[in-house]
């Protein structure tokens, strides 16, 4: 059987800035935030600077007692200065895990006893706060902070001037990074990577880029937790493309960001860029300029690409968007233009990277698997994270020999188009596709900012739904628009800030139906 090359070589987080910095010393880097850990860096600096700060940080950490293999935690505000560390972190070959600043204290303290008493990278906040009262010391070999947090912290401004360290290469398998799930179901998931995974990851992702032939502005928001910061730095920092890194994704501040600063390439998660819906609408055109669009989380409604795209004043403009998963990276793509975006159906996610990605769906039933009977979708990648952090059965549950469960549902079209309708966990009966449903009523309501189909109290679909604006939703307009699905439930309308969300700011679903039964329960 075919099965997909593994890398010969490796991907170093702690040297991508030095290596870019060798091919483009003076590639700007644009904030809309300060550093936590270095506020006299500013908001604008090359990578050269950049390269500097990451080996100024990896002097610091070492003389602050890290050293080759330890774990080292990150948790702390959501700043740009966690790139920096995590890299930093690389540099002396320790293993960054990257902790969402979103985790409450006793999950922290849950993954900080399975990481083995890791060191820990903190602020005084979330000191004073979140990990407040749980003895964090204890189960942290060392805690080290950003700002000053107190006696029983080292603090790193006060290591400034440390001597540097010659950058420190693990073995290819080596663990490299760590990342984790969104714990939907319990204590997170702690995804192992190594420079030879991490390789395999960039791959398609180069392979993307190579299409890029002009040095475009690159602006990008998403989680700093995520591999894929870490991805897309390594992609676009060595081809010498300025880029603006977002912290706020408000509407309102991006639209001026971008005004000032023209993106040609852009990439950010589905529900902001279904949040961003608004720019299209700007007499300043913020998105006038920008030459592609890239999704690489979740699937994107269709009515968010066709406006953006045409939003966009860029001759033969493009929304590429990527099905992939923080364990294996991206598997399955495709992509759309002015011309053809109006035919996009939000469940075909495009086809296998060739020689890169392999995908195959395994009957639930016994039967070919169709729309009505959509089967497990399971992948190979070169990419795929090589464990799960002191969870192996857990890892090994989802592997069938090299192929990995992906824990979604779907069908292949007979030219080998994936479409994928639901998480498995997800999966409503009598709703073919709750993301279908979805789809298709935000295309024909313009006032939703978001509708996400659960199962109520007694696994009926109910759809939540967020207005823009928060402007109380139209019944008769509501009624029309779902003629289609007589099995859903009466809406329940909420803010769209009362969502649960992900580090990748995905909708919880789970965590969601259980808050909408916990309402009904205390109304009753």
């Amino acid at each position: 059987m075919f099965r997909i090359p593994a890398p010969r070589n490796g991907l170093y987080l702690g040297s991508v800035p030095q290596e870019a910095a060798a091919a483009h010393p003076d590639t700007p880097i644009t904030l809309d935030h300060d550093l936590q850990a270095l506020p006299e860096a500013g908001r604008r600096f090359t990578v050269t600077q950049l390269a500097d700060y990451v080996d100024d940080m990896a002097a610091r950490l070492w003389a602050a007692g890290v050293r080759p293999s330890e774990n080292v935690a990150l948790y702390k505000a959501h700043n740009f200065d966690i790139y920096i560390l995590a890299s930093a972190a690389a540099r002396i070959g320790a293993v960054p895990a990257l902790l969402s600043p979103a985790l409450d204290g006793d999950t922290v303290a849950a993954l900080l006893q399975r990481l083995d008493g890791a060191n820990l990278i903190t602020d005084a906040e979330k000191l004073g706060k979140e990990l407040s009262g749980l003895d964090i010391a204890r189960k942290a070999a060392r805690v080290i902070s950003v700002d000053d947090a107190g006696e029983e912290t080292v603090n790193l401004a006060d290591l400034a001037g440390s001597p540097r360290r010659d950058p420190v290469k693990m073995d290819l398998d080596h663990p490299a990074l760590m990342t984790h799930t969104s714990g939907t179901t319990g204590i997170p998931k702690l995804v192992v990577h190594t420079a030879r995974s991490l390789r395999g990851r960039l791959r398609p992702q180069e392979k993307l880029a190579s299409l890029i032939r002009t040095r475009e502005t690159y602006a990008v928001h998403v989680s700093y937790v995520h591999s894929r910061m870490y991805m897309a730095l390594a992609v676009v920092l060595p081809k010498g493309m300025p880029t603006v890194v977002m912290n706020d994704g408000e509407p309102d501040k991006v639209a001026d960001l971008f005004v000032k600063h023209r993106p040609g390439f852009l990439e950010t998660h589905p529900n902001s860029f279904m949040e961003w819906e608004e720019l299209a609408d700007d007499p300043r055109g913020p998105l006038a300029n920008v030459k592609y669009f890239s999704g690489t989380f979740d699937a994107i409604h269709p009515p968010t690409m066709q406006k953006l795209l045409h939003a966009s004043r860029r001759n033969k403009a493009l929304f590429f968007q990527f099905y992939g998963q923080s364990e294996c990276g991206p598997l399955v793509g495709r992509w759309y233009t002015k011309k053809n975006v109006h035919k996009a159906d939000g469940r075909c996610l495009g086809y296998t990277i060739p020689g890169m990605t392999r995908l195959r769906v395994v009957s639930r039933d016994g039967r070919r698997s169709t729309k009505e009977s959509p089967g497990f979708i399971e992948v190979q990648s070169d990419g795929r994270a090589v464990n799960y952090y002191k969870e192996e059965e857990r890892y090994a549950h989802e592997c069938d020999g090299t192929w990995w469960r992906t824990g979604d549902v779907g069908y292949r079209t007979a030219r080998g188009c994936v479409h994928l309708l639901d998480r498995e966990v997800d999966v409503i009966p009598g709703i073919t596709s709750t993301l279908e449903v979805e789809d298709t009523v935000l295309g024909r309501l313009e006032e939703l900012a978001e509708l996400v189909v659960v199962p109520g109290a007694h696994n009926e679909p109910v759809p939540v739904v967020c207005t823009k604006g928060n402007v109380p939703l139209d019944p008769d307009r509501w009624r029309r628009a779902v003629k289609d699905y007589p099995q859903l439930a009466e809406p329940v309308q909420m803010p769209l800030s009362e969502l649960p969300r992900t580090a990748t700011m995905k909708v919880q679903r789970i965590e969601l139906a259980r808050r909408l039964r916990v309402s009904v329960e205390n109304a009753s």
